[in-house]
């Protein structure tokens, strides 16, 4: 199977990386690099193509990339003052109000 071939990964994998690459895109990386990471992302969480011929198929795999999420958090809150915290809070707070204030859920 030549190198990038994508026959062998599953739907839900194709559509996990999809998900992974329209966040990268989001925070302004290039589409391309978006999907070489996403691409890479699902590799480390799955090992590889899940598709039939092998042990591979139907397997449950563990998500370990999904697994920083809690790693990452509040790094970077943790580098500001509290001064600048509780400023970004006060904007998140006016934020929400405002959004609230369109679509009520009532």
């Amino acid at each position: 199977m030549p190198r990038g071939d994508k026959s062998k990964y599953t739907d839900k994998q194709e559509r996990k990386a999809d998900h992974i690459a329209e966040g990268y895109e989001k925070r302004g990386v290039s589409e391309n690099e978006a999907e070489r990471r996403a691409w890479a992302t699902v590799n480390k969480d799955d090992g590889g193509g899940k598709k039939a011929g092998g042990s591979g198929q139907g397997k449950h795999t563990g998500n370990p990339a999904a697994h920083r999420g809690g790693e990452k958090g509040g790094k970077a809150a943790a580098s500001r003052s509290a001064a600048e915290r509780s400023a970004s809070a006060k904007k998140a707070a006016a934020t929400r109000k405002r959004n609230a204030e369109h679509h009520s859920h009532s």
